[in-house]
């Protein structure tokens, strides 16, 4: 659960908070249900007034909450500090102890779960929270490279969230990455999972070369991807994709972010928007360019799920202007 103070004030400025839900995997499982998937999420949420919420959410977007698991506890929460001009957004979490942290890693029955799946996709958050989930996490991942389930896998790597576990951080993430066809993650995501250095100077060389360090090391990836940022402050950016096939490199134009309402969630736009268009059977060019649109377009929605549909998306890629539709 997220809360964040209105508009663009600093916490308690005024005794308000604004409340959404989301977290990387429910993002991404929400905005394929709104692009026509049939998506299921397989979590643990409190059994009270706030993990009844949580999971009305989900199911409002489309997304099958049968396979969430109950139980009494707190639910987890972060809180967002929006920021504006230059002063930066900043995040507070208070996740600890949640529900979904203590439920038990064998508490999952992945054989049954991915019974029928075509695809799973997780992200670090999970190996972050503690040894319980991460656990569960390279649980969930064998059982689907068992079942010949594909495999999507967000690095997603948090500081704050690791905290004295960091240590920890590169091993685990290897353990995921070795098991994924498809990783959303950058040159300093592989730099900490490889101890490496990509000095080149630009966002395109420091991917490739990222990009082949991975492809070296995992024979088992065929795609990653990434958006890469540039900052003029806090409300006005630029962004553009990446994606390395493992022989190709490709990129998308780079789009104007001016005046942006909500940045959270954008990769996670970015993530199901890629894995829409694998589904689709897209070109990897138009597929690379429908994920950087979902980003693009996310940042535009308040709250963490992109809730825009494949027209929207289609329709900013054929440049449809910015008329009221009428």
């Amino acid at each position: 659960m997220r809360l964040s103070p209105p508009g663009c004030e600093l916490p308690l400025q005024s005794p308000r908070f604004n409340v959404h839900f989301g977290g990387a995997e429910a993002n991404v499982a929400a905005s394929l249900a709104i692009l026509g998937h049939r998506s299921v999420m397989i979590s643990a949420l409190p059994d009270n007034m706030l993990g009844r919420a949580c999971a009305s959410e989900l199911r409002k977007h489309g997304v099958d909450t049968g396979s969430i698991r109950h139980a009494e506890g707190r639910m987890g929460v972060y809180y967002l500090s929006p920021g504006a001009m230059h002063r930066p957004s900043e995040v507070l979490y208070d996740r600890a102890d949640s529900v979904f942290a203590r439920m038990p890693a064998d508490a999952y029955d992945w054989p049954s779960l991915l019974a029928g799946a075509q695809w799973l996709h997780l992200s670090g958050i999970n190996l972050a929270l503690g040894e319980t989930t991460a656990r569960a996490a390279l649980a969930a991942v064998h059982a689907a490279r068992a079942a010949n389930v594909s495999i999507s896998f967000d690095c997603n790597y948090r500081s704050k969230l690791w905290g004295s576990r960091a240590a920890q951080a590169p091993a685990l993430l290897r353990d995921i990455v070795s098991e994924a066809d498809l990783l959303f993650g950058n040159d300093r995501d592989i730099a900490l999972m490889l101890d490496m250095d990509f000095p080149h100077a630009s966002a395109m060389d420091r991917f490739r070369a990222a990009a082949e360090a991975a492809f070296a090391t995992w024979p088992r990836l065929q795609r990653m991807a990434a958006t890469e940022r540039l900052h003029r402050n806090v409300d006005d950016q630029d962004l553009f994709g990446l994606m390395a096939t493992r022989d190709r490199m490709l990129t998308t134009a780079t789009h104007t972010l001016a005046n942006i309402v909500d940045r959270i969630g954008g990769g996670d736009a970015f993530a199901a928007g890629l894995v829409h268009g694998l589904f689709r059977n897209m070109p990897d060019q138009t597929m690379l360019d429908f994920a950087i649109t979902a980003a693009c377009l996310k940042h535009s929605i308040p709250g963490d799920v992109n809730l825009l549909r494949e027209a929207d998306m289609l329709a900013f890629l054929t440049q449809g202007g910015f008329e009221v539709r009428r």
